[in-house]
Formats: structure tokens, C-alpha cells, sequence
């Protein structure tokens, strides 16, 4: 069967197989296996405790990957509705008796994984608006009470998640759905108008509902030479540690900073500072280009997809899956606040490797049926 015919429900399992876009795999494949060498080296050379764990995450992840892929697009869109209101109701339940990290409660503790709603919760958001806009006309997007709906969708969400506390992660939830707000057409006027609302609310938010650590991170990120070995230590010990790298690197388990334990959260927030410092610019910039691949292939599957919710669900995806890697190589870069959020694929973490791979899952379902006819 040649890839330009309609396919429709005629493929079978070895159609859908054969269709599967593996230079999109091995590039997912080719990133993790340079977050297991991270991991690794930041163990100072041992697989344990990080490096397997995160081996055997990625093959079940893999695995889930590939039954996702295989399901047809049809079904994803009728479980949407299902799959969001099971992760507030898990949300609710974090709130309720979710196990405490860090200064947050964030993850509910299933025995074999700690489980952190709040990652699957950013794929059923992208999910529900790309389900909701897939009828939309362009005169739907330019009524305000069509996008009543989506901003709840939104909001419910970042409003449980913010009762952690987790501000980074809501952020991104909201970036996330402003970004599927914009594919789908809305207004340029409201992203203005919300960007002005944004602006007058944060003296509010930050004077009376920003916790202390939270305020603290905000002015660490202004002045980060302030508190050198309080506040400011983290952000100070990863630019030590990038410009250390210089070009070629310092040569793999070679790394100081992380080698002598200067390096905080090596292994989850600030793993790419680890690989920079040990492969250096070169280094750095192979890895760049990787997760920017990955973003191409994302986007080539969005557009090649003959049905609304397909392109909206590749599309949300896919910048879901960038805004985390801005924000992470960003934040340990000096160039935003620290907020606590891990690299796709190469931090270590049990949630987020799976919730990636998930995403990816569906992405690679929109490209086998890119051709289904879904009912508007």
C-alpha cells in the first residue's frame, strides 16, 4: 500500500507497523541514551541508583509508546473527556493525601512509581482543547463565549496544581493551552489583553500569594551573586559548571562540579549542565540540535495530518514538548528563575519519562492515521 493513498480503516496491523515513522523513534531513542550516559556519569560512574532505573522506565515507556501509536486516533478522541477528568480527579486526590516533596505535594505514592499527576495532566489539557477545537471555525475562535469552555479546560487544572504549590508547572500548563489557543486561530486581541491582565495581577500574586521560597527564587534570579551559598548556590554552581565545559568539554565522568557534589540536583533539573560541562559546547550543541529534531519531526507530522484534532493534538504536543526544553536549559542557563522542571527525556524521573514518551505515542498515532475520517 503506497504511503499517498487514503487509508482510512483498511490498514492493518503490519499497515500501521510499516507506517510507523522510525527516523521520529531512533531520535527519541538516540536522546535518552544520552540521558542514561548522564546519569550515569552523574553516579560517578555506576548505574545505580539512576541510570538503570531509568533504563527500565524508558524500555516499559518504549513499549507503551509503540500500543499508543497502534490504537487508532478515533479511540484517542473518544477517551479525551474520560483521560481529563481522571487527572483532575488525581489532582484532587494529591491534594488530599499526595506524598510531600521538596516543600510541595506533588506525587501520589503507587509503590513501583511515584506518580505526579500534574505531567499527565499537561498531555490531557493539549488533548481536550485539540477535541473541543476540532469543529471550531475561524468566525467560533472570534467569540468570547465559544472560548469560555477552553479556559476553564485551562484554568481547573492550574488551579489544582497551584494548591501544591507548583508554580512552575502551572505556567506551563497555561503556555501550553495559550499555545493551542493561537493554532487554533484565536484572536490576536486576546493574547494581548491576556498578557495585560497577566501584568497587572503578578504585584498582587507576588505580594500576598507567592509563598516565601517562591519570592526568594524570583530575586535569586535578579541577584543570584546576593546569597552565593543560600538561595543563589544552585544557579551559581550551574554556570560555574557550563563555563567550565568551554568547547570540548572536560571528557566524560570528568566533570568537577558534579564529580565534588558543587552541582545540586544533577541528575533531574540540572542534568544538562552536567553534559555540558563534561562535553562542553560541542557537546551541548549536538544535543540542541537532537531535541530540535525532534520538535521538526513533531511539526512535519502535524501538517501532514488530514484531520483537525490530529494536527491540533501533533501541534500542542510537539510545543508542549519544546516549552519544557526551553525552560529547562533557560533556567539553568541564568536566563529565567528556577522553577523546578526537568528535561524530557534525559532528567531522571519516573513520570516525566513516561508522560514524554506517552505524548510521543500520540504523536506517532496522528501520523499512521493521518487519514482517518473523524466525525466533526
Amino acid at each position: 500500500m503506497k504511503r499517498g493513498l487514503s487509508l482510512h480503516n483498511e490498514q492493518t496491523l503490519a499497515d500501521k507497523v510499516r507506517h510507523i515513522n522510525w527516523g521520529f523513534v531512533m531520535l527519541i531513542t538516540l536522546v535518552s541514551c544520552i540521558g542514561f550516559a548522564a546519569l550515569y556519569s552523574a553516579a560517578g560512574g555506576s548505574f545505580s541508583p539512576w541510570a538503570s532505573k531509568q533504563i527500565m522506565r524508558f524500555c516499559v515507556g518504549l513499549v507503551g509508546m509503540f500500543i499508543i501509536a497502534l490504537i487508532d486516533i478515533k479511540w484517542w478522541f473518544r477517551l479525551v473527556w474520560p483521560a481529563y477528568f481522571g487527572c483532575i480527579l488525581l489532582l484532587v486526590i494529591v491534594e488530599a493525601m499526595g506524598r510531600v516533596g521538596m516543600g510541595a505535594q506533588r506525587w501520589i505514592d503507587l509503590g513501583f512509581i511515584q506518580l505526579q499527576p500534574s505531567e499527565i495532566m499537561k498531555i490531557t489539557v493539549v488533548m481536550a482543547l485539540a477535541r473541543y477545537f476540532h469543529a471550531a471555525t475561524i468566525k467560533d475562535m472570534r467569540r468570547i463565549f465559544f472560548l469560555i469552555v477552553p479556559a476553564l479546560i485551562i484554568l481547573a487544572p492550574v488551579g489544582l496544581v497551584l494548591l501544591q504549590p507548583d508554580l512552575g508547572t502551572s505556567l506551563m500548563i497555561v503556555m501550553a493551552g495559550g499555545a493551542m489557543l493561537f493554532i487554533a486561530g484565536a484572536s490576536i486581541w486576546l493574547f494581548i489583553l491576556g498578557f495585560g491582565a497577566v501584568a497587572a495581577i503578578i504585584p498582587t500574586y507576588y505580594n500576598f500569594f507567592m509563598h516565601p521560597y517562591q519570592k526568594k527564587r524570583v530575586m535569586t534570579f535578579l541577584d543570584p551573586e546576593s546569597d552565593p551559598l543560600g538561595s543563589g548556590y544552585h544557579i551559581t554552581q550551574s554556570k560555574i559548571a557550563i563555563g567550565s565545559g568551554g568547547i570540548e568539554g572536560k571528557g566524560f565522568l570528568e566533570g568537577s562540579q558534579s564529580r565534588l557534589n558543587f552541582l545540586p540536583e544533577k541528575q533531574t533539573d540540572f542534568i544538562f549542565t552536567l553534559w555540558v560541562e563534561e562535553h562542553g559546547l560541542f557537546g551541548g550543541a549536538l544535543l540542541l540540535v537532537l531535541l530540535a529534531l525532534i520538535f521538526y519531526y513533531g511539526i512535519w507530522i502535524a501538517t501532514r495530518c488530514r484531520h483537525q484534532f490530529g494536527r491540533l493534538l501533533a501541534l500542542g504536543l510537539t510545543v508542549n514538548f519544546s516549552i519544557y526544553t526551553f525552560i529547562n536549559i533557560a533556567m539553568v542557563m541564568g536566563l529565567i528563575p528556577v522553577v523546578g522542571a526537568p528535561l524530557p527525556l534525559i532528567s531522571y524521573g519516573g513520570t516525566s519519562m513516561l508522560a514524554a514518551l506517552a505524548s510521543f505515542g500520540l504523536i506517532l498515532s496522528c501520523s499512521i492515521h493521518y487519514d482517518s475520517k473523524i466525525a466533526r
